[in-house]
């Protein structure tokens, strides 16, 4: 079975012919219209469909490398050691090494794409250690928390994103005005971890979570009376949504993320935002009892070790499972709700990103025997390296020689390029049996496809009792 055929489910509909095309237009010898925009599989230069759509695969995992290496830069500039500093220059030469690897008319061969995607795979694999080494070094290691959930009361700040920096310093100025029991601040999104660290949730105005994954912001901001803030990449245009137009006179970006009509926080002065904050009314109709969990950063989680490995060995936990990833709209998103209520009591759930509001609101509670909790929430997406450490930890106590003869089972939603870095990180690593969805990247064809089903087992999701039914019946 091709890819395609997983792109349809299962129904063995032939691919279409352009799906197999290729598309490059960046240099002069480009074909009218581009190569590939009249049928060619092969580009002027040479390059064929599978070598052009390898280097796309490139370009978006060096978007993904890019994020989280300016979020890491910016802890280091806090606190620079020589160490964190050479890690960054390694992870900005494999950058600029594979920007060249794409140019038109340097690199032909297959198994040297293949090696170059390993580069960046191994690239992100630095730097989300750098960046989660960062912020537990700024801002403490996560401890458990359970989170107010849709509750807020006075003046508030939402903020959405990645950047818990900014949280930080946001926080700490509106403390130095005297104004933390006048003015409110609430995560939305993958914003939901700051609650954990302890450097963060010593501010007593840090109040709650509001809403869920980063698509749901046009109808929470919405209803919000007080500010709203975006701090990192999934913001939410009023070309995409007429209901951005209910709140853009409120709503502040900050650095690099920007949309027409918003107010940009500039060179970290957030007393604009704070003094509108409090001409604002107070913010009503958000009045749940309801309460989310997270907290569990792998350093927390490892301190467990003891615990879970007694509880593997005498059989009372039989699994884990990774359910992961960022969140989209769409109903096929619900198969990993889905996945989540059928994980049997005796496997543990491990979570990151903001694919985990897909089914956070459920009490896993715990396994039982035990008081190891079901459900470990790592925290963002960058600190999707966690389950890695917590996986190799638990193979070298184990004496288990490869960690894929773990019993570890994958499913990952995919929406951008964090995303496709975080599957190249986890290939570099060697991580087999890999399933992702709701659908398959259209940038892969059947070339591609085969040759990381074949290598690495990497599977689109179909259906859960075909997909998993032998380690959900463990």
């Amino acid at each position: 079975m091709g890819l395609f055929d997983f792109l349809g489910g299962g129904n063995n509909q032939a691919p279409k012919k352009e799906e197999t095309n290729m598309f490059c237009y960046q240099c002069e010898m480009s074909m009218k219209d581009g190569c590939g925009a009249h049928g060619q599989t092969i580009g002027t230069c040479g390059k064929t469909a599978t070598k052009a759509r390898l280097q796309d695969i490139m370009t978006f995992g060096l978007r993904g490398l890019a994020a989280y290496r300016e979020h890491a830069r910016e802890l280091i500039d806090m606190n620079p050691n020589a160490e964190d500093l050479k890690t960054l220059i390694e992870v900005d030469d494999v950058m600029s090494e594979t920007l060249y690897f794409t140019l038109t008319n340097v690199n032909f061969n297959f198994d040297e794409h293949i090696a170059q995607l390993m580069k960046v795979g191994q690239a992100g694999v630095k730097v989300m250690d750098l960046l989660s080494g960062g912020h537990t070094n700024t801002l403490g290691v996560p401890t458990p928390v359970e989170v107010p959930q849709n509750k807020a009361e006075g003046k508030g700040i939402l903020i959405s994103g990645h950047n818990l920096d900014m949280l930080h310093k946001l926080l700490e100025r509106i403390e130095e005005r005297g104004l933390s029991d006048k003015v409110n601040v609430y995560t939305h999104s993958e914003m939901l971890p700051a609650h954990a660290y302890p450097e963060l949730k010593k501010f007593k105005n840090l109040k709650g979570n509001i809403g869920g994954a980063w698509f749901d912001q046009t109808d929470v901001f919405s209803k919000w009376n007080g500010t709203c803030v975006v701090n990192t990449n999934c913001i939410v245009p009023p070309e995409k949504s007429k209901k951005v137009n209910n709140y853009i006179d409120r709503l502040y970006t900050y650095k690099i993320v920007g949309v027409e009509g918003a107010k940009k926080i500039e060179n970290d002065n957030f007393d604009p935002l704070i003094d509108h904050t409090l001409e604002l009314p107070d913010v009503t109709g958000f009045d749940s009892d309801a309460t989310l969990v997270t907290g569990h950063h792998y350093k927390t989680i490892l301190t467990l070790a003891p615990q879970i490995l007694d509880a593997i060995k005498s059989g009372k936990i039989k699994r884990f499972w990774v359910i992961a990833g960022c969140d989209a709209p769409g109903h096929g998103r619900d198969y990993f709700r889905e996945l989540a209520e059928r994980v049997p009591q005796d496997h543990v759930i491990i979570t990151s990103s903001c694919g985990k509001f897909r089914f956070n609101d459920i009490d896993f509670g715990t396994v039982p025997g035990t008081e190891i909790p079901r459900y470990l929430d790592l925290g963002q997406c960058n600190d999707s390296n966690g389950a890695v450490h917590i996986a190799l930890a638990l193979a070298d106590a184990l004496g288990v020689k490869d960690v894929n003869e773990l019993p570890i089972s994958i499913a990952l939603l995919w929406m951008e390029q964090k995303a496709i870095l975080i599957l190249l990180a986890l290939l570099y690593l060697g991580i087999n049996d890999i399933y992702i969805g709701p659908s398959a990247p259209q940038f892969v064809n059947d070339d591609i496809y085969n040759f990381l089903h074949d290598t690495f087992n990497l599977n689109v999701i179909s259906d859960i009792e075909k997909d998993f039914g032998k380690e959900l019946a463990e």
